[in-house]
């Protein structure tokens, strides 16, 4: 993937990152940063800005053929940048020391978990691996705003009105988790799509 393939300027700089996270981009919140992990990372999507900017990049992905694609993306964009630094793992199971990186991004995977438990276990490990002071920028799907709209599956599974299956989370549940592990450095957000499904930015700095 080369950074020619991208037809404009801002594409060939952020790719097609997320909103919110090119939000704190903007605000300078990361420049600090220098060792990021992207948990799900899918082809890399929210990598582009970060490889070519310096930062020590990690992905992880559990899907083989989205790790050989994000592998490519860093071969072309950030050739000093190890492409061992990829690897197919889940989220529960992350392979690092603790307090490894600096930030950790986790978009659109939190909503695949299975039921609490594993919830529960995707975000001991990613915080574990998170150094104390560091960021943690996720995007999940919550019933922020559609309440009465999503049908209960069990084990906080959901049907959404858009079709899909996903656990969700409420506000309550992630200030919990906020107090568990940090504070908030930015406000919840969610964005509600024609009350079809909501999707939550959960931003929170590491004790």
């Amino acid at each position: 993937m080369k950074n020619t393939a991208y037809p404009n300027q801002l594409q060939k700089t952020f790719g097609n990152i997320d909103i919110y996270l090119f939000d704190q981009l903007l605000k300078g919140r990361y420049d600090n940063c220098k060792k990021i992990l992207d948990v799900g990372c899918g082809n890399g999507r929210n990598l582009v800005y970060f490889l070519q900017h310096g930062y020590e990049v990690f992905g992880v992905d559990p899907h083989a053929q989205a790790v050989e694609t994000v592998r490519g993306l860093s071969a072309a964009l950030a050739p000093d940048n190890p492409l061992k630094n990829f690897m197919v793992c889940t989220a529960e199971d992350l392979p690092y020391t603790d307090g490894t990186f600096d930030l950790i991004i986790c978009s659109a995977v939190l909503h695949f978990a299975k039921d609490v438990p594993h919830f529960d276990n995707m975000l001991q490990s990613m915080f574990r691996v998170l150094k104390p002071g560091g960021y943690f920028f996720a995007r999940l799907a919550s019933d922020i705003g559609i309440e009465h709209l999503v049908k209960p599956l069990g084990n906080d599974r959901y049907l959404l009105p858009d079709g899909s299956e996903r656990f969700l989370v409420n506000e309550q549940v992630l200030l919990k988790y906020t107090s568990m592990f940090g504070v908030l450095y930015e406000p919840i957000k969610t964005t509600n799509v024609q009350n079809l499904r909501c999707m939550t930015t959960w931003c929170v700095q590491k004790h």
